[in-house]
């Protein structure tokens, strides 16, 4: 898995980067994405533009392709992590910085990967497989 990292925010995030790294060594494809961590003022941005909805959000995932036949295809697509609302996140649900970055780059691969959280069913297997891997790479909450 290869992980190309950007930030585009004033935070220092080396030691989240070489966390998702070591995360996404324990999933075994051939397939890249980006990661970009962003500013609140970014994310709420995209979220207007792309989503409609005016306001800042932690996490958005974008696909390079929308179907699930990604077999000739090495570019997942888009991450976009707002750093401030990371470590907010991180305070107000009691764990770590690095819990929240290695929790919002999982969930944000998923939805890279066609997982979504539309139903209770669907929400129930994207959790599921979110916190196998968190897990596998030693992230409790």
């Amino acid at each position: 898995m290869k992980i190309n990292f950007y930030n585009n925010s004033n935070e220092k995030v080396w030691k989240y980067q070489r966390l998702i790294k070591r995360i996404f060594k324990t999933i075994n494809r051939k397939d890249s994405f980006n990661l970009i961590f962003v500013t609140e003022e970014e994310i709420k941005q995209i979220n207007k533009e792309y989503r409609n909805i005016d306001k800042v959000t932690d996490v958005i995932s974008f696909a390079a392709i929308d179907d699930n036949d990604r077999s000739d295809f090495y570019s997942l697509g888009d991450i976009f992590i707002c750093v401030k609302r990371a470590y907010s996140q991180a305070e107000d649900y009691g764990h770590s910085a690095a819990r929240e970055f290695a929790f919002l780059a999982v969930h944000g691969y998923l939805h890279l990967c066609g997982f979504d959280h539309m139903t209770k069913e669907d929400e129930e297997v994207m959790f599921k497989i979110q916190d196998d891997i968190l897990n596998k790479a030693g992230i409790k909450r």
